[in-house]
């Protein structure tokens, strides 16, 4: 049985719960054992076991290399657990399997988890205020709004004023919008991107949407120093002054600007335990009990990095800005510790970077139901944020963007042309894909120029206007879309064509005009004495 890749989607956790437990079951080898003068047939060690699994996990993509062996033994001690496997003599329902010479074997069948059927949360429809209702106050006159395709005659009349004339019109004043609408906007939004990059129909199976904060969405935008750090505005939240000292101190080790480092042997232990300690007793991990289903089901676009990195920005949004924030200073430290080679060995079993994934993964993200998965599911996801947690925890800025532009577009007076044009409202920016140039230019002549050059022809079929207006409408045109006027007139003499000259006869000249006899100019002056 070939492992596959469990992407993303609701019940995720109990997916591959299943599919590792179908791998077991065909991938671990079955012999004949001995145990007190007595054999077994179709059983294993459990050294065996912790061998085959561990492999197992390592080579597995939804997993990976960095499963530790004491983190595949606390795995068996669930399947033992939960009946996967039984030991020789078929008892089983406790966690005391250990990685030694025990015998144990498959019972008949072993239970794979059906998918749980969670309560629907519903959809929670966002009520945005009626962005063509006009203010209180004057009223103008109502102007019907109707839906209209786009062809040559909404061109004529949106390009109108370039061709000279211009059609009733009104300003319609948009209402002004809340801090509360902004808010939902930035909820509506960000929401919709994350569904898509998860490539879900629905956010419902992940997500109980009710449950995300729209204030904490802008908050985690708007309010942050030139790190990108989140800043409080309720300062009790923050972290005690002697855990940023102790983070800090091993972030840049050596130089603890902080404290006055001892000098004892161990120091960096003691320190690195007192941090491990304060995390460990939260009641509720960094990335809330809430938002388990939604990062688990993120780990599903690991293969593809560059989505799995949008996918966490956006997730990380809907945290609380505390937690927002801790998770920033945390995996910034940690990050810093893994790649420190001047930080002593904080442990004599294990390497750095994996004692610190391994210590910290459950104060990052577990599950308020105990998951047979979690640890191993939060030790992918912690990977991961160390090595992309600049990008991960800081604000998306092609999102930020798009939210910024719709509302700018919302708050904006908008002109409406009576009885013809339409005016409603955009709906929220759908994010674009990259296209070659030949399909842009294609779109580019399809998208515009076919309906000027209808309107350009409209204009020259016209028979109804004088050829004074048509000559000055054409010439306006021309100043206005060149390319379009050149193609339909690509020489002087096309364009001529369309105005003939009339041969014009010229009066004959009067001859006898000429003959009247001349008389000179006589200039008299008089002298009165």
């Amino acid at each position: 049985m070939e492992p596959r890749l469990v992407g993303p989607g609701p019940y995720r956790a109990t997916r591959l719960w299943n599919e590792i437990i179908e791998l077991f079951r065909a991938g671990m080898p079955l012999r004949k054992h001995r145990c007190r003068f007595k054999s077994y047939e179709r059983c294993f060690k459990a050294s065996e076991a912790v061998d085959c699994l561990h492999e197992l996990l390592g080579s597995n993509q939804n997993f990976g290399p960095e499963v530790t062996r004491d983190q595949t033994v606390k795995l068996l001690k669930k399947f033992l657990k939960n009946h996967v496997i039984e030991d020789i003599k078929g008892r089983w329902g406790k966690e005391d399997f250990e990685d030694d010479g025990h015998l144990y074997r498959f019972p008949p069948s072993s239970p794979l988890k059906s998918y749980p059927k969670k309560p629907s949360c519903g959809k929670e429809v966002i009520k945005f205020p009626d962005w063509n209702e006009p203010k209180t106050g004057p009223s103008q006159e109502h102007i019907p709004v109707k839906s209209v395709t786009m062809n040559s005659e909404m061109w004529y009349k949106r390009h109108s004023i370039a061709i000279g004339e211009v059609p009733a019109c009104k300003l319609v004043l948009r209402r002004e919008l809340t801090q509360t609408n902004i808010e939902d906007i930035w909820k509506s939004m960000t929401l919709s991107r994350l569904q898509k990059v998860l490539g879900l129909d629905s956010l419902d199976e992940v997500l109980d949407t009710k449950l995300v904060n729209s204030k904490h969405i802008v908050q985690n935008v708007y309010n942050v120093n030139k790190q990108g750090i989140v800043t409080l505005e309720d300062k009790s939240k923050e972290l005690p002054h002697w855990i940023l000292s102790a983070m800090k101190c091993l972030a840049n080790w050596p130089s603890c600007s902080d404290l006055k480092q001892p000098t004892y042997s161990g120091f960096e232990k003691d320190v690195f335990k007192t941090i491990v300690d304060y995390f460990g007793q939260m009641k509720e991990p960094l990335l809330t009990f809430n938002f388990f289903d939604i990062f688990v089901s993120v780990l599903g676009l690991l293969q593809k990095p560059s989505k799995a990195v949008e996918a966490l920005q956006i997730s990380c949004l809907l945290l609380p800005p505390e937690n927002r924030k801790r998770l920033q200073l945390l995996v910034r430290m940690m990050a810093r510790i893994s790649l420190n080679q001047d930080l002593p060995p904080l442990s004599e079993s294990m390497r750095t970077r994996t004692l610190i994934v391994q210590v910290f993964s459950h104060c990052i993200l577990c599950s308020k139901d105990e998951i047979d998965l979690d640890e191993l599911l939060a030790a992918k996801l912690v990977s991961f944020l160390m090595d992309n947690y600049q990008e991960i925890l800081s604000v998306p800025s092609a999102l930020k963007s798009s939210i910024e532009d719709h509302v700018v577009h919302l708050q904006r007076v908008q002109i409406k042309y009576a009885g013809a044009d339409s005016d409603a409202a955009l709906p929220p920016p759908s994010f674009c894909h990259q296209i070659t140039t030949g399909e842009f230019e294609y779109q580019r002549a399809t998208g515009s120029q076919e309906p000027l050059a209808a309107l350009l022809e409209e204009i020259v079929m016209n028979k109804e206007i004088s050829v004074k207006d048509k000559k000055k409408k054409l010439k306006q045109f021309q100043k206005s879309y060149p390319e379009v006027y050149r193609v339909r007139f690509p020489s002087p003499e096309t364009e001529a064509m369309l105005f003939p000259e009339k041969t014009k006869q010229k009066p004959p000249i009067l001859m006898w005009a000429l003959k009247k006899p001349f008389q000179p100019f006589h200039r008299t002056r008089s002298f009165r004495m």
